[in-house]
């Protein structure tokens, strides 16, 4: 990032941080300095607030692709174990932010469940497989 951008708020802050007797609540023109330091450093850091449905969609990724993993290496039973937790995080991602890839995820990690019950690794992999790139596309 623009070295000049990160001195010019560190710049505000030390200014604003150094006026005696300053209430940043009360003082209109204290506000700004602080709204622009936060802006700025929000700005060189790259950070943005983060979704409510992020560590559910995390945690629904990572039992997928165990899932997948052991689809592919035919352990149905392992797969569904894996596909219910990730469904189980889906679910709450859903709730908290409403998305069509997670809905979509939902469906395919559902069918994969179905399938897995059956014994059908091949078929339950494809499904966690298409969940996980519903996923994928929910977190971004």
């Amino acid at each position: 990032m623009n070295n000049r951008i990160y001195l010019l708020a560190l710049g505000l802050g030390v200014a604003a941080f150094s006026l005696p007797s300053v209430s940043f609540a009360e003082d209109p023109i204290s506000q700004a300095v602080g709204g622009v330091l936060g802006a700025a450093t929000g700005a060189v850091s790259g950070t943005a607030a983060a979704s409510p449905a992020a560590p559910h969609l995390q945690e629904a990724t990572t039992h997928t692709n165990e899932a997948i993993e052991h689809g592919k290496a035919g352990h149905a039973k392992v797969l569904v174990t894996h596909a219910k937790e990730a469904l189980k995080h889906a679910e709450e991602a859903e709730k908290a932010v409403d998305n069509p890839h997670t809905k979509e995820a939902i469906t395919h990690l559902k069918a994969a469940i179905l399938h897995g019950k059956k014994g059908h690794a091949k078929e339950a992999t494809g499904h966690a497989q298409e969940a996980l790139t519903h996923l994928q596309s929910a977190a971004q």
